[in-house]
């Protein structure tokens, strides 16, 4: 089997072509033809949060939005800031203590919005597909509405990625949304982890706050024989914001504790003997 020489794309994933005698995938020919000027992304990003004096932060207590957090408050020193979780109802709990915690020892105002996306999560499920898209699209609906209604016009989010070439992107209403984390590579992440009191659950899949995306991915495997997340992190390996065996470990099947996954398929009234 083909696999792009660049990133982690295979030929499950990505339709690869040879170049120059080498396998290359057709999103790393894509950004190889119209690479990203890193230093043009940081300088925007620098020069916006110079004009950010109010913000929200969208905060999952996972370690993206964590690292999101203390950068807006420690080194952008947005005056006005406030944390806010979307709890879709299957939040770790690990995950909203760390948030807790964090935006406690940052001294900045914690709330949390508490919906119920149990019709997303039992699709995906039902069907073995990823939530992720559906789940991140009605969340930050979620938040842009919250921000109209409380005189917010940012959205700080934990993306590494940016939007194309750019680290913000408008929304509807006259919202920004802003990705604080444009093309910082996970080690750099981790470094400002360690200075928070946040701490690593033990969840199954590239996340450290969601009780779903295990028993998905799981699904997903079974059906396809790959993970949904390669893409993302295909991507994160091309930026070089994560290193290829650390791509590899967290696209592999994981293994989801059977309480974990009993909580879930209970919680979403489904019967995991007939999805097998």
């Amino acid at each position: 089997m083909l696999k792009c020489s660049l990133c982690i794309h295979d030929e499950r994933t990505a339709k690869i072509d040879i170049i120059d005698g080498k396998p290359v995938c057709r999103e790393c020919q894509v950004y190889l033809n119209h690479p990203v000027n890193r230093g043009k992304v940081k300088e925007e990003l620098e020069e916006l949060m110079k004009s950010v004096d109010k913000a929200i932060v969208a905060y999952s207590g996972g370690k993206d939005s964590t690292v999101a957090l203390y950068l807006a408050k420690e080194i952008y020193k947005v005056p006005e800031l406030e944390a806010v979780m979307v709890d879709h109802g299957l939040m770790a709990k690990e995950a909203i203590e760390n948030a807790e915690r964090t935006a406690r020892a940052l001294g900045v105002p914690f709330r949390v919005l508490r919906y119920d996306y149990s019709d997303i999560f039992r699709e995906a499920l039902l069907k073995g597909e990823s939530p992720c898209r559906r789940c991140s699209k009605r969340t930050m609906e979620k938040l842009r509405k919250y921000a109209l209604r409380n005189g917010y016009r940012y959205i700080i989010t934990g993306h590494e990625l940016p939007f194309g070439h750019h680290p913000y992107r408008h929304m509807s209403g006259g919202i920004v949304q802003i990705r604080l984390l444009s093309l910082m590579t996970e080690g750099e992440r981790i470094e400002i982890l360690k200075k928070l009191p946040f701490e690593f659950p033990e969840l199954p899949g590239y996340t450290t706050n969601c009780l779903v995306l295990g028993p998905a991915l799981e699904r997903y495997w079974e059906k396809h024989g790959h993970s949904f997340e390669h893409r993302r992190i295909a991507a994160m390996v091309r930026y070089g914001l994560m290193d290829r065996e650390k791509a590899e470990r967290e696209l592999a099947k994981p293994s989801v504790p059977e309480e974990q996954r009993k909580l879930v398929y209970s919680r979403l009234g489904l019967d995991m003997s007939l999805l097998k």
